[in-house]
């Protein structure tokens, strides 16, 4: 009789290992997708911090370019959308002409301090973009090749005024884009003087790793 027991005793016993064994598992596996939620949600968190962090940096940055630019801006002689700053082209040209008229040079004049001001506080640089309408340029105008030259050429001119006006020459640089990004639309007269301008942005300064692997 006790044989009998005593085989049941042994035949139970494995049962209850791969028991204890499978709950260990299960726990194991428990804990590790817990730990997975949670380090998912923390970087969620971290994400989303880092997000509301740069929106808060990006609304006080457009703060402080409008304050640098009160003046400029009550007058009326310049915009300011989403941190750029929009000058119209009939104020700084002639039509076809990348010569700065004698209301543009002033206009320049008036935005040179607060820019050089507003950049002493950050590490940016400022971006001038020549802009120009969908036309041909003017037959018998041998200056300019096309759009993208006479864009390329207004945009230099600028960027030097504001260099002669106290901008420092290292925390400016030109770019052109031709007719190529339009803000009005090019079938009326209206349309294309919109379209003709200069914009002046801030943007970050590219660090010295970034310019030495291009190097």
């Amino acid at each position: 009789m006790s044989e009998e027991i005593d085989g049941g005793v042994e035949t139970t016993a494995p049962i209850w290992a791969v028991f204890g064994d499978l709950m260990s598992v299960l726990l194991g596996a428990f804990v590790l997708i817990l730990v997975g939620i949670i380090g998912v949600q923390l970087e969620l968190s971290t994400r989303l911090d880092e997000e509301v962090k740069q929106r808060q940096m990006e609304t006080q940055r457009r703060k402080s370019l409008e304050q640098a630019l009160a003046g400029p801006l009550a007058a009326g002689r310049v915009t300011l959308v989403n941190g750029r700053i929009g000058i119209s082209g009939s104020v700084l040209f002639a039509l076809n002409s990348d010569q700065l008229q004698p209301e543009g040079r002033e206009v320049l004049k008036s935005l040179a301090g607060p820019l050089a001001g507003y950049l002493k506080a950050r590490d940016e640089i400022l971006m001038v973009s020549g802009f120009t309408d969908d036309r041909l340029v003017r037959d018998g105008n041998r200056r300019f090749a096309d759009n993208w030259e006479l864009s390329a050429q207004r945009a230099l001119t600028v960027t030097r005024a504001l260099i002669d006006e106290g901008v420092p020459a290292a925390s400016v640089f030109a770019a052109a884009f031709g007719s190529g990004q339009p803000v009005s639309s090019n079938t009326d007269d209206a349309g294309r003087a919109r379209n003709r301008r200069v914009e002046i942005a801030p943007v970050p300064r590219p660090s010295t790793a970034t310019v030495k692997s291009h190097d």
